[in-house]
This record gives structure tokens, sequence and C-alpha cells, in this order.
């Protein structure tokens, strides 16, 4: 059986959305320092566009792909909806906007994950 490479996606995911909840986290921590600047982690697609899972050839017609790469999560500045007298770039309505995507993309990746798992397994039992 060849490897599901699903799960690797997911786990990276995952991982990136654990980060990008921190960085968010830091960023309403700081909401009141002054000259602190909003910060964001790069976009999950940069991510994957620098990740080349192996593709697996089972007949001579299927496509080679290249070999697996794991990129490092980047910081980046965010660029604020304002920057207010203090110098502080962080919104909290932007920052809980931002707390509600990772908390979606986090349930929609472990529904994918159950869901594929159960299929695993409903495959294995009725071999």
């Amino acid at each position: 059986m060849s490897p599901v490479h699903l799960f690797e996606f997911a786990s990276r995911q995952a991982e990136w959305l654990a980060s990008r909840q921190a960085v968010i986290a830091g960023n309403v921590a700081h909401a009141d320092t002054p000259n602190y600047k909003a910060k964001d982690v790069v976009p999950f697609a940069r991510v994957l566009d620098r990740t080349q899972l192996a593709m697996g050839a089972t007949h001579a017609g299927h496509l080679q792909g290249g070999a697996s790469a794991s990129p490092e999560v980047e910081v980046k500045r965010d660029r604020a909806w304002e920057i207010s007298h203090s110098g502080n770039s962080v919104r909290l309505e932007q920052e809980l906007i931002k707390t509600g995507e990772v908390n979606r993309d986090m349930s929609l990746n472990t529904s994918v994950v159950q869901t594929f798992h159960r299929m695993l397994l409903t495959s294995l039992r009725s071999q």
C-alpha cells in the first residue's frame, strides 16, 4: 500500500494554524504596547506552494513529482487597518476575525482527517 499524504498535509496545516494562533495571541497581548506592530504568518497557500509532495506513479502514464520540502513558517508584518497615536497597529476586531478564520480552518481540517480515517477503517474491515 502506498503512503497517504493527506495526513501529512493535514498535519502541516495544523502546525501552521497553531503558529498563526500563537502570533494572533501575541498581537492581542501587545494591544496596549506603544509602537508594537501587528504580525501575521505567511499565508498557508504560500507555504503549500513551496512544499512539493512526491507523487506516486502506479502507471507509466502518470505524472512524476518532486521531493518533499518542509518550509519554515515565517513571521511577517501585517498591514493593519490603522495605526493609533501610540504607534500600535493592533486592532482587536481584526485579530478576532483572524481567530475565527483559524477556528474555522482547524474545524475543517479535523473533519476531513476524521472522515478519511473512518473511510480507511471501513475499507480495512471489509477486506
